[in-house]
């Protein structure tokens, strides 16, 4: 175990350090202890020990924008927390973070139902944290419809490695208000484009219409929006002419009887 704890020191300095490749290297060597843990050895401080080694795992997976991995590690993480939980020991530290990451995953893949699942696995004191509070406040703007507050959140992220999952959900929140602003303006100033779409400037702005909305048009300091497109109206029919060459069909059939 005192090999698991050196290691385990090494894996958090390189996650700080961002020394991605030496942190999967050590993170190999700490599961492959964990595979030897069972029956009399899996004493309370060595699950406690694996748990944090999984920790590591996952934020050194944000780091590393994989989230494979980061869905690997949780997954192999949750039976560590009931089984530490079950014996009565207390919470590790990066728990509350760990649970706040994983929700932000959930979240920005719209996977409610599991997010809210999630949620009902939580203790009081757990769910008053700021890392958890942070994606369950995210949930309730993004269902009322507030993406303006979403959007300013950004700013406030109870951690860096929030930022990961943030950006994401920040495009997300962005074509959500696209969709909305096109159907409801003919055209507007580039300007309050960008105040209302959340960047920090026109260049941005003018970035996400060449890579996401080809119809829009930019015209001067003006941004004009191309209409939806939608089925014939019964104007656009051309009844009179119609009309005329069906009469002119019965007229040469008449003739020919």
């Amino acid at each position: 175990m005192a090999d698991a704890k050196a290691l385990i020191d090494d894996l958090s300095r390189q996650v700080q350090a961002n020394d991605i490749d030496g942190g999967k290297a050590t993170l190999t060597k700490l599961k492959i202890w964990m595979l030897e843990i069972s029956g009399a050895q899996a004493t309370p401080d060595a699950l406690a020990l694996a748990a944090s080694a999984l920790e590591l795992g996952v934020l050194l997976a944000v780091a590393d924008d994989d989230l494979d991995a980061f869905g690997r590690n949780i997954s192999q993480l949750k039976p560590y927390y009931a089984a530490l939980s079950s014996s009565g020991a207390a919470a590790s530290e990066r728990k509350c973070h760990v649970l706040g990451l994983n929700l932000m995953h959930l979240l920005v893949d719209n996977r409610l139902s599991e997010f809210h699942a999630e949620l009902e696995l939580l203790s009081e004191a757990e769910a008053g944290t700021p890392f958890v509070s942070f994606p369950i406040t995210l949930e309730r703007q993004l269902m009322v419809g507030s993406y303006d507050e979403v959007l300013n959140a950004g700013s406030n992220v109870p951690d860096p490695s929030y930022s990961f999952f943030m950006e994401n959900l920040l495009e997300t929140v962005r074509d959500s208000i696209a969709d909305c602003v096109e159907v409801s303006y003919k055209s507007m100033k580039l300007s309050d484009a960008v105040t209302m779409m959340k960047f920090d400037s026109t260049a941005e702005l003018q970035e996400y219409v060449q890579e996401k909305r080809e119809d829009w048009i930019v015209e001067g300091d003006r941004l004009t929006f191309q209409p939806p497109p939608i089925g014939s109206k019964a104007e656009d029919i051309p009844s009179m002419n119609l009309i005329a060459q069906s009469l002119s069909y019965a007229t040469e059939l008449e003739r020919i009887v």
